[in-house]
């Protein structure tokens, strides 16, 4: 199966992001891509965190939900919406959610983001906790041949999440992500290469990359990664497509070779 990763440079115009996201899913699809994953909080970068509750959505309906669910079925391919803020009914606090749509538009999946990102270096600072609140359940599906986990950004740096994942494996693990400079430049690729080779299997990481009309800059360098820990495709920088395959044969081959998932003791 193709499958892509879109990269964009969200602003604090969710029409313009939805515009931008359009364009880019045309381009997949038009690739050949019958999956395609679009980065964290595609729809919205915001001036301040407080702004997501300005566009949150109730679960089930909203125009950022039915846009989603429209591109999927236009373009008949899986749709893995990044993220948009979500809000229960009196609830004080949104969630952070990967939707999912199949081809022909139903929403097949929901993943809320179970680990919140708080950084501070002195002249960085990020609290999530302030407006989110965290999911609880880990959730894969099947989208055709796949078995897709899904995950959102912070979750990366905790391999727990993924092992449990694996049970049954997953032939995919998505990754949109909105990771900042700071800790992209230093930890990205190494991570989300780790995840792959423990799990043996192919990850698929769409992020924001570039310097957005807030000021924050983040690092971009969306890619494809092999179940080995290989790069197959990756763009580092503004907005565009990273394309790749998934092959079955490739990750039959790996798990033969060396059946480390064979090997878990705990």
């Amino acid at each position: 199966m193709k499958v892509a990763a879109l990269q964009m440079v969200s602003t604090p115009d969710v029409a313009h992001n939805l515009q931008a996201a359009a364009r880019l899913i045309a381009q997949a699809a038009d690739a050949g891509a019958r999956l395609a994953l679009l980065p964290e909080y595609f729809c919205l970068m915001g001036r301040r965190d407080s702004d997501k509750f300005d566009i949150a959505e109730a679960p089930g309906d909203g125009p950022i939900q039915r846009f989603l669910s429209e591109q999927a079925r236009q373009h008949q391919l899986w749709l893995l919406g990044g993220t948009l803020p979500l809000r229960e009914e009196g609830a004080a606090l949104l969630r952070n959610s990967c939707l999912v749509f199949a081809p022909d538009g139903h929403l097949a999946a929901r993943y809320d983001k179970m680990h919140l990102f708080a950084f501070d270096n002195g002249r960085e600072r990020y609290d999530e906790g302030r407006v989110l609140a965290p999911g609880t359940a880990l959730v894969a599906l099947q989208a055709d041949a796949l078995r897709v986990g899904l995950s959102v950004c912070y979750d990366l740096r905790f391999p727990e999440l993924y092992r449990a994942l694996m049970q049954p494996p997953c032939d995919l693990i998505t990754v949109p992500s909105a990771f900042t400079f700071t800790t992209g430049q230093a930890h990205w690729e190494l991570l989300l290469r780790a995840r792959a080779i423990e799990n043996q299997c192919y990850v698929l990481a769409a992020a924001q990359g570039g310097t957005h009309e807030n000021g924050r800059r983040t690092w971009g360098h969306s890619l494809l990664i092999d179940p080995w820990g290989e790069v197959q495709a990756v763009r580092a920088e503004g907005e565009g497509v990273v394309l790749g395959d998934i092959v079955p044969e490739r990750l039959a081959s790996v798990r033969l070779q060396l059946p480390a998932l064979a090997h878990r003791r705990l």
